[in-house]
This record gives structure tokens, sequence and C-alpha cells, in this order.
């Protein structure tokens, strides 16, 4: 496919598109990687599903480039994707969980006195409550900014983020939570 080009020998249409969206990539490939990292605790995984996002939006980058703010609509679809990687994690869990446990003994629960990090801690916390903390805290977006990534109201963002970081008080005790937030004793 030729795509036309203007008196100035400047590309249009398809080019043009292509040119934007790999500024739009370059720009903000790292940052939805270390979204994907932090919201799904797999370092791993991370570049896979922020270039999954990205193909995604080049897919309906005529509908992403028009968008009021891109970057959150690129977040919302980073964090949709890691949601269904965290479900379908757990769903493999529970499945080899159920196989060993037709097979072996059942052990206690984990080890209470395991020293719990930061993203062991958020791990620990529903998508919803993680997404929120780490967008607001690690990226330092505004409620109305994780409100727009995740495609919810202010108002859930301000009560998910502060149930969430309640909860990580009770994971880390209260001043670690309290420098993850930023906050000094």
């Amino acid at each position: 496919m030729s795509t036309a080009r203007d008196t100035t020998g400047a590309a249009t249409g398809t080019d043009a598109a292509s040119a934007e969206f790999h500024a739009f990539f370059e720009r903000h490939h790292a940052e939805l990687a270390r979204l994907a990292h932090l919201l799904t605790g797999e370092a791993d995984a991370a570049d896979d599903l922020a270039a999954d996002a990205l193909l995604a939006l080049w897919h309906r980058w005529d509908r992403v480039r028009g968008a009021e703010h891109p970057v959150a609509y690129a977040r919302g679809v980073v964090a949709n994707m890691a949601r269904g990687r965290i479900r379908s994690t757990v769903r493999e869990r529970r499945r080899v969980a159920l196989f060993w446990s037709q097979r072996a003994e059942r052990s206690e629960g984990p080890d209470v006195a395991a020293v719990v990090d930061v993203r062991q801690a958020l791990e620990r916390l529903p998508f919803r409550k993680r997404a929120c903390v780490v967008l607001r805290h690690a990226f330092d977006l505004s409620e109305r900014d994780t409100a727009l990534a995740l495609g919810v109201s202010v108002g859930t963002v301000k009560s998910q983020t502060s149930r969430g970081m309640a909860e990580l008080q009770r994971h880390l005790g209260e001043g670690a939570a309290d420098d993850l937030a930023g906050r000094r004793h």
C-alpha cells in the first residue's frame, strides 16, 4: 500500500500515523512496562504486557490518538491486561493447588514470621486497590488521572487508595507504609 505525499514531499496518512505512534511508543513504553510490573509483580511479564498493550493501541490508533487523554487510555489498557493476567495466574495456581492437595498432605499456612517486602504486600491487595495505590504513589498521578486510567470515579480512587494504604500499613507496619506514600514521621 503506497501513501500519498503532499507537494512538499512529506508523508501523509499512514506514514504520519505510524510516526505519531512510534513517538508515543518511545515516550511511554518504559512507563507502561513499569506499571505492568508493579501491578502484576512479574518483572519478566512486564515488557510483554506493555508490548501487548501497545500492539492493541496500534490496532486502534486512530481512536486512541483522537482521545482526550491517550496516555490514560494506554494505562487503562495495561491495567485491564494485568488484571486478566492476574486472574489467569490465580486460576492456574488454584488448579495446581487442587492437584497437589489430592496427592499430598496439606501443610499449614504460609510462614507468618517471614519478612514481607513491598511487592509481596502489594500482591496481597485486591487488584483495584493495588492499581490505585500504584498509580497514585509509585506513578505520582493525581486522583483524576488515576480515575481516567482505571475508568472509575475520583471518589472510587480516593476510597480504594485509602483502603489500600490501610491494608499496606497492616501488612508492612505503619512506618513502612508511610515511607511508601512519601510521608515522613
